[in-house]
């Protein structure tokens, strides 16, 4: 039997302990290290009130973007900013680049975030956007003339990871075009080193997913030179630029240009508290999916349906299964308490630290119920 994780998750396990949860990739359990972060958001605010600003700016955030800047091996953790959803960041990163509308080039498989916004944009004439499949975009985006490039590193419908990311930053400019990469199932999921392309490229993610510290954590790294200015913008991107004439608006020279403004910071407390629970325990990125790859190859090697298998090489955390039954099948599931996900024929199935052997013999019990 391998190894069990579930001392680190007691609270979540024990609010559902008839729950076997395979949805790590939708919504990850939240390990008790975040409660004790939730605890210390709340028990600061109470503690300093007016001055706890000063706790969250000079010890959370910095303790939060060291721990991004390890994750990804970034050069400095002042390239890390912190908003309550990347969807903010996106709005902040379009508005900074001059030109409209502007011309956008995507794969064909982003979140519905993203789609919606860019297809509302090109309803209002604010920008072109060309889609593609994701093995035909640096081809594309080497013979357009595009602002933006939008990908995500690994596609939340099918499991596929973006491989071509350092073609994509060789073609990056500060004057355009600019590179976004939508690491959300990529982050804490697959090891990613953005050390040669730091530079080049925008990244950005969240705490919803694999950094199991829940809502309101999302942040981005933001490559010096890229956007000084953006348009949409709140007070906490200001700082005191004396070279600036009066009445001008400065912004901050690091990645908190792209701040906004007054935040709920519980959400950064829980994801330093649970960077800081996976370092006492030796918990790396590349050991969680060692875990998560040995519970994936037992569902897979027993898996009982006829379905086809999207990503089957994928280091992704989740199987992606495609087939007209998909969600006859999770509502069958759900009966069981058995949770995994669908997203439209495609039944998807992740993995995470909490779930061990037992755990995957009672998700192939209820598989093999559905056959």
């Amino acid at each position: 039997m391998s190894t069990s994780y579930k001392h680190l998750f007691q609270r979540a396990v024990a609010a559902a302990p008839d729950r076997t949860h395979f949805a790590a990739h939708s919504h990850h359990l939240w390990p008790d290290a975040s409660y004790l972060g939730q605890l210390a958001a709340w028990e600061d605010a109470a503690r300093l009130a007016d001055r706890k600003w000063g706790r969250v700016m000079e010890e959370i955030w910095p303790g939060a973007q060291d721990h991004v800047a390890a994750e990804l091996n970034l050069p400095s953790p002042d390239t890390v900013v912190f908003a309550p959803n990347t969807h903010e960041l996106l709005l902040r990163i379009a508005s900074a680049l001059p030109r409209r509308p502007l011309q956008i080039l995507a794969s064909d498989g982003e979140f519905h975030s993203f789609r919606r916004q860019s297809e509302r944009w090109e309803e209002s004439g604010a920008a072109k956007v060309e889609r593609v499949p994701m093995d035909q975009l640096v081809e594309r985006a080497a013979k357009g003339k595009h602002d933006l490039i939008f990908v995500s590193h690994v596609q939340f419908g099918t499991g596929r990871v973006f491989e071509d990311i350092a073609a994509l930053a060789a073609m990056a400019r500060p004057e355009g075009p600019w590179v976004v990469i939508d690491g959300y199932h990529g982050f804490m999921a697959v090891p990613t080193d953005l050390s040669g392309v730091a530079d080049r490229v925008f990244y950005m993610a969240g705490g919803y997913k694999y950094a199991m510290a829940g809502e309101g954590c999302a942040f981005m790294h933001a490559p010096p030179g890229f956007g000084a200015r953006p348009e949409i913008t709140g007070w906490y991107a200001e700082f005191d630029d004396l070279s600036l004439p009066p009445g001008q608006v400065g912004y901050a020279p690091d990645a908190r240009r792209f701040m906004g403004a007054t935040f709920d910071p519980s959400g950064i407390y829980r994801f330093v508290a649970v960077r800081d629970m996976l370092a006492h325990e030796g918990l790396t990125t590349a050991a969680i999916s060692a875990h998560c790859d040995d519970l994936r190859a037992r569902v897979l090697t027993g898996l009982p349906m006829e379905a086809e298998l999207l990503n089957p090489e994928s280091p992704a955390r989740f199987i992606a299964l495609r087939s007209p039954q998909a969600a006859a099948w999770k509502a069958a599931l759900d009966a069981q308490d058995v949770i995994v996900d669908v997203r439209g024929d495609v039944l998807r199935i992740g993995f995470g630290l909490y779930q061990d052997a037992r755990d995957v013999e009672c998700l192939m019990e209820a598989l093999d119920a559905l056959s």
